[in-house]
């Protein structure tokens, strides 16, 4: 299979292609001192916001699914998001995952199965595996934030299986930036009635009856359990 690589851009397959990739690394090497500083850090971080804008730009449209890297396959879930990246994926929408194993590894795996464009926004971290076999464009970042802001600047929707700690943190910055319209709103779809049904309850129960919360509040996302529907609440919505 034919890759190419450039600095923190990978691409392999049909990503290659179709995009193109970063033509060198922004940042040169200096001297190891310095690399510790304010400044350098500010360098690297710039660095990570203009590959990840010159690589996603040429993306098209498509749709975020976050989810626990946890699950493996067999878990019924992971076989929904499988399911969920085919149908995107056949309907010309990119998929975009945080590369990782677990519900990102089962969207990417069904996108890219069914010859869609599979992407990958990979964050180094400690204890996680690298990106999964199944991207075909994966772009690394050092800082959440970055990775977040591409997230949210190139994907059409969100769709959110059940995870922990980092989905729900995407989840609710993405809830926050519609909230107080500091984006335009697009689709968040939640995938499993059982997983976030308890959560839903609590908000409209305690956040809600105590006036943290609006009731229509509540509607900036929906609840489903079917990979077919979840691509046409995407689909409706984004449209």
């Amino acid at each position: 299979m034919s890759d190419d690589r450039r600095g923190r851009v990978y691409a392999v397959g049909p990503g290659r292609e179709r995009l193109g990739v970063a033509d060198k690394d922004l940042l040169a090497e200096c001297d190891p001192e310095f690399i510790d500083t304010d400044p350098w850090r500010a360098l690297r971080i710039l660095g990570e916001f203009v590959d990840g804008f010159d690589t996603l730009a040429r993306v098209g449209d498509a749709v975020a699914v976050f989810g626990s890297a946890r699950l493996a396959p067999g878990n019924d879930y992971y076989d929904a998001a499988v399911e969920l990246g085919r149908e995107f994926a056949n309907r010309d929408l990119a998929v975009i995952t945080g590369g990782g194993p677990g519900i990102m590894e089962a969207a990417n795996r069904g996108a890219s199965e069914a010859g869609g464009l599979s992407i990958g926004c990979s964050i180094e971290l400690p204890h996680e595996q690298g990106t999964n076999e199944f991207v075909n464009l994966s772009v690394d970042f050092r800082y959440f934030f970055v990775r977040k802001t591409m997230f949210v600047k190139y994907s059409k929707a969100f769709v959110v299986f059940p995870g922990g700690f980092g989905t729900f943190d995407e989840l609710f910055e993405a809830l926050t930036l519609i909230q107080t319209q500091k984006i335009e709103r697009f689709p968040v779809v939640l995938f499993g009635t059982a997983y976030w049904g308890g959560l839903i309850e609590w908000l409209r129960t305690t956040p809600v009856a105590e006036g943290s919360l609006d009731e229509e509040e509540l509607t900036l996302f929906d609840l489903t359990d079917d990979p077919v529907e979840a691509c046409e609440l995407v689909i409706k919505g984004a449209g």
